[in-house]
């Protein structure tokens, strides 16, 4: 008998309602038509998550790591990691049961190896991924203005020259910090709007009209989402909804 053989079944990706946590449609759809299509287009780069919760995206990013691509995922996964008192106050209060164990537990029903996992404030990320080496980056962390904000300042440095970076909770009425940190990026730093869904974001530095273009040519032919571009501070984005 081999080690193949007596390893556990993995979860399919119908089974990612059980991981809980919220990942809506839409972004689903988006995450994997967005890594698919950079893939298909030969852009190759490392992925990387900012707060992973309980997996639910992770699992889904994991899908798409082609041979030679890392990704890696960071996570404060204890309130005691804090680098400060309200960051600690938002883990108690949004995170109460969010463990290392948890999350790990829960990508390896999915994946038979873990990404790599740095335990910390997503400051530190910037010395451990190298500059450029992203194709696609996903903020989810602290919902806090200043740290946003530096999350933003670092995608910029991560990602190659058309990544994209998917931020989380830009218009939820408990998180104003990631809103202002979100469009002041928008209008003060180059982040161009491609994408925007009930939850996230979805942008770049670099060639947006094409991605925005390719993405609504596809949604015409979706059978539960549907695409409408809209004019926005000098930008034209695509608003995501369900039919």
């Amino acid at each position: 008998m081999t080690a193949q053989d007596t390893a556990p079944t993995l979860l399919t990706r119908d089974r990612l309602d059980e991981v809980e946590g919220w990942f809506f449609d839409a972004d689903r759809f988006l995450f994997d038509w967005l890594l698919t299509h950079q893939t298909a287009h030969g852009m190759q780069g490392d992925l990387l998550e900012l707060g992973v919760y309980k997996g639910k995206s992770a699992i889904v990013i994991g899908y798409h790591a082609a041979d030679g691509e890392r990704f890696t995922v960071c996570d404060l996964f204890d309130a005691g990691e804090a680098p400060d008192d309200s960051t600690a106050t938002e883990m108690r209060v949004y995170y109460p049961t969010l463990t290392r164990q948890v999350f790990e537990a829960n990508y390896l029903r999915f994946h038979r190896r873990l990404p790599t996992v740095i335990q910390g404030p997503s400051s530190e990320v910037t010395g451990h991924v190298p500059a450029r080496s992203c194709r696609f980056m996903h903020i989810d962390a602290s919902h806090l203005y200043h740290h946003v904000r530096d999350d933003i300042t670092a995608a910029r440095e991560l990602l190659t020259e058309d990544g994209v970076v998917a931020l989380d909770d830009f218009r939820s009425p408990h998180t104003p910090g990631v809103a202002a940190a979100t469009w002041e990026a928008v209008l003060t730093a180059g982040l161009k709007p491609v994408v925007l869904t009930e939850s996230k974001l979805y942008g770049t530095w670099g060639a947006a009209e094409v991605l925005r273009d390719t993405l609504a040519a596809r949604l015409t032919t979706h059978p539960t989402l549907w695409g409408v571009t809209e004019d926005v501070a000098g930008h034209t984005l695509l608003r995501v909804h369900s039919r």
